[in-house]
């Protein structure tokens, strides 16, 4: 994975900083190194083939991911980073600041509440709720010809069973080097029409 070891160094200082908040604030349940290299940057970085265009929001980032580390990997496109928890986003802010990723802006706030004034090419959103509460949350944040990125674990067969129009679905099996195969699947979600 070229992704990774072409910017080692940029997620070294994260998962170094992400360790170090993490004693003081509760950013996430993963401590083991090893873990947070595969739960945390791998797993962010399975879904860049199916980032398009220039402009990408991630609801409910969390702690920056999938974000921060397809912002690294990504310079030339835009990332605005939403959560609502408040000491999630000044670790973003904190991090891109440290890294200098001019291409990362931090917003707290909540999917359904967000109004940055018009859509995004692509809506990513990794673990955050079922299909049809997330197209509820972000789906109108989403450019009529662009997609919605739902990172899950197993197939979600019952949730896609839920989709209503106007959203069509593709299914795409993740390979998550260290994790088990068919344990993890991007949702590619579009307006049908």
């Amino acid at each position: 994975m070229s992704d990774f070891t072409d910017h080692a160094a940029q997620f070294d200082v994260l998962l170094d900083e992400l360790d170090r908040w993490n004693r003081k604030v509760n950013l996430t349940a993963i401590r083991d190194r090893s873990e947070m290299v595969t739960a945390h940057i791998v797993d962010s970085l399975v879904a860049r083939p199916f980032l398009e265009g220039e402009m990408i929001l991630d609801v409910g980032t969390g702690p920056g991911f999938p974000g921060l580390p397809l912002a690294i990997v990504e310079p030339e496109r835009e990332f605005t980073l939403l959560d609502s928890n408040n000491k999630k986003i000044m670790f973003v802010q904190h991090v891109a600041g440290l890294l200098g990723l001019t291409n990362v802006r931090a917003v707290k706030g909540r999917g359904e509440d967000y109004a940055p004034g018009h859509r995004f090419d692509t809506v990513i959103a990794r673990a955050l709720a079922a299909l049809p509460r997330l197209v509820e949350i972000a789906g109108h944040h989403v450019r009529e010809d662009g997609v919605f990125v739902a990172l899950k674990g197993r197939y979600p067969t019952e949730e896609l069973e839920e989709l209503t129009a106007p959203w069509s679905y593709e299914v795409e099996e993740l390979d998550v080097p260290g994790l088990e195969r068919g344990s993890r699947h991007a949702v590619l979600l579009r307006r049908a029409g």
